[in-house]
Order: structure tokens, then sequence, then C-alpha cells
């Protein structure tokens, strides 16, 4: 019986080690989330790929954080199912956090950058042709969105 409560002991320790080794090596680990740009190019909008930093939090060690973006608001908005608005710029700099629902956006050349729970657009082709949204069928699209302040 001892064998056993000994042994389940080290196999605790050993698996404490093991999820404590992940923490700190994902700590370190430098990553980045990638979201999507939309910007204006030659009147056209366009859309690619950027990047977000990570670093360690100054929080907790186990935490990353990105570097801090000064926002002016933040404010919901919801577009009925089925909409679409065709030929528009962005209303002004901001991050458009998709909440709820799905659809898409297209841009110059027919690139079309699926909406879906968790994107994430920094939407900056705020002159221009601007791009065309299209929600899908199925739910309402509810985005949060997050103007950024001046000089950022």
């Amino acid at each position: 019986m001892r064998v056993f409560a000994r042994l389940g002991f080290v196999v605790v320790l050993a698996g404490l080690a093991v999820v404590s080794s992940a923490s700190y090596v994902s700590g370190e680990r430098r990553v980045t989330t990638t979201i999507t740009r939309l910007y204006t190019s030659d009147g056209q909008s366009h859309a690619g790929d950027t990047e977000v930093a990570w670093r360690p939090s100054t929080l907790r060690a186990e935490l990353s954080e990105s570097e801090p973006v000064k926002v002016t608001a933040a404010q919901f908005l919801r577009w009925p199912r089925g909409f679409v608005w065709e030929g528009h710029p962005a209303s002004k700099r901001q991050y458009v956090v998709i909440v709820s629902g799905k659809g898409e956006v297209e841009v110059v050349g027919g690139k079309r950058v699926h909406l879906a729970p968790g994107r994430i657009l920094l939407a900056e082709d705020v002159t221009g042709k601007g791009h065309t949204t299209r929600v899908g069928a199925g739910e309402d699209l509810v985005m949060l969105l997050l103007p950024l302040a001046t000089g950022d």
C-alpha cells in the first residue's frame, strides 16, 4: 500500500514538474498573434496580415501581454443577417473584433477575409473605394469597435 502511495506522490511531482516546465518554456517563447489589416493603396482597399507581438506580462510571470494601444471608445455594432454594404471605407482607424455571427469582407482583386467570432481586423482603409462587407444568412454579425486614438 505504501509503495502505491509513494508511486502516486512521485507521479504527481513529475506531472507538476512537466507543467511548470511547459509554463516556463511557453512564458519565455516569443509568439505573435495574426490579425488582418485593411488598408488603402492606390485608392483601393487591400487586406494583409500583421502581427501582434507578445511580451512577458507585468502582472504574473506565466501571462503574456502586448504593447498597449490607445483607443478612444468601445462600441458594439450589430448588422442584420444577410446585410451587404458595398464599397465603403472604414469610418475611422479602429480595431474590429467579431463577437458573434459570420460574414466576409471583400477587397480589391476579389480577395475575401472570412469573419467569425474571434477574428480581429485593423481597419485603416479610411479613404478610397473601400471594401464590401457581407453578413452571413445564419445570424446577425456582432462586432466590438475600438477606435484608435489619433497618433497611434
